[in-house]
Order: structure tokens, then sequence, then C-alpha cells
């Protein structure tokens, strides 16, 4: 029988916010008495550091950043500096990998694989660059994934630009990544496509690619609010 999790759409959501509610959804789990979830939402413009980040990769100055109103936060996952804003489409799932799934590498691999998917259903190829993390097509970063793994309870997760207003990423490195750019599935077809499109088509292929039945209305659920080892973080979102 295939484990149960709920996909929600929450809209836009402030970075502490989600931050708050994965912490809350993860201690749920580890204790035996929450639900796997599929977090689907969109931040607010901001800037993360992940647990790699290096402080000459963020290119903001104080003012800039007031002006264009960008905020700034740790975000304990894996991985660089990356930036988060509206027309980005950001998972964050909470699964628990045992017994059959304790592999981050694999897990990784995964997400990026439910990326590729819907991006191909969304019209656009997209695959991966050998030794680099993430989702690319034309040569740029489509997707970022920065994962964090705890007692095998996943958080964070991966941000997939939609609509994005890309002159936003001129503020950091990216990934710490400096001979690759990034687009967005806006720019690769000419098409503006919903969050909620884009967010449907992530879970009906995460749900295959993590043998999990999703639940919600039609596979998603806009509900706003939150819910009811070893530690490793992964990956450069």
């Amino acid at each position: 029988m295939k484990r149960r999790c709920e996909a929600r759409f929450l809209g836009r959501v402030p970075y502490p916010d989600g931050l708050r509610l994965q912490e809350a959804l993860v201690r749920d789990l580890i204790a035996g008495e929450g639900r796997e979830a599929l977090l689907l939402l969109e931040h607010p413009h901001v800037v993360t550091l992940g647990r790699g980040a290096k402080g000459s990769h963020v290119l903001l100055d104080e003012m800039t950043r007031a002006s264009r109103g960008i905020g700034i936060y740790e975000a304990g996952r894996g991985g660089d500096v990356t930036y988060h804003g509206p027309g980005q489409l950001v998972g964050y799932p909470i699964v628990d990998l045992s017994p059959d799934r304790r592999d981050v590498h694999r897990y990784v691999r995964d997400l990026e694989e439910v990326l590729i998917r819907a991006a191909g259903e969304l019209g656009v190829t997209a695959g991966r660059v050998p030794g680099r993390t993430g989702v690319w097509a034309t040569g740029r970063k489509l997707a970022a994934i920065g994962v964090r793994v705890s007692r095998w309870i996943t958080s964070h997760g991966f941000a997939f630009n939609v609509s994005t207003d890309l002159s936003y990423f001129g503020h950091i490195v990216p990934c710490g990544i400096t001979d690759a750019g990034v687009t967005s599935l806006r720019a690769l077809t000419g098409r503006v496509l919903t969050l909620e499109e884009v967010a449907l088509a992530v879970t009906r292929h995460f749900g295959d690619i993590f043998d999990r039945e999703m639940e919600g209305c039609g596979g998603i659920e806009r509900t706003f609010g939150p819910a009811s080892g070893s530690d490793s973080a992964r990956g450069a979102a």
C-alpha cells in the first residue's frame, strides 16, 4: 500500500513562517504523530544562506536590500546562497525516507527527476549537469535544490523558476556558480504559467517518483496555516 502524502498550496508565505511550519511538521513526524506533506508556496523577495554559504556570494549592500525589499536569512539547509521571490514555486517535502530510501544522494536525484518530468509536461526539455545539483535547461539553471535530512525526515527542498524576475539573481552568486546563468519556464516557453498549474504537475510527478498517494482536491489542496538519528544537509538551493 502506498503511503499518503498531503499536498498543500500555501500561496505567498514569509520565509520565517515557512521555516517554522517545516520545523513543526518535522517534529511531528519524528514523534510519530504527524503526516507526510508536500508544501508548495512562494516567498516574498528573500536571499537565503545555506550551510556552505560564502559572504562574498551576497552582492547586496544594505541600501539596495532595503530599497528592493529583500530579506536575508540563514536557512539551515545544504548549499550556498540563493534567492526566492514571487513567481518561483518553492517546494518543501516533509517525508520519511525510512526504511527503504535512506540515501540522501538518491533523494536529491529523485527531486531533480520530479522537476525534470514536470518541466517536460509543461513544454520544456530539462535535465542534469554532471557535478552540479539542480535542474538545467539551455545551459541555465531552471531549479535549485537544497535539502536537510534529520533522522531521515526531510525538509527544505527545491525552488522552481516559473515566472520569476530573474534580475534579482544579479544580487547574488546563485549557488556559488559563476559560469552559468538562471532561467525560468516563462523565459523558455513565452507562456505565463500560474504557480498552481505548475504545482499540480509537480505534485503528480512527486507522487509517481516517491510512490506516494497524493491527497487533496485534485492532488493538491489550498490551505493556510500549520498542521497539526543523523542530521545532514545537501545541495545548493
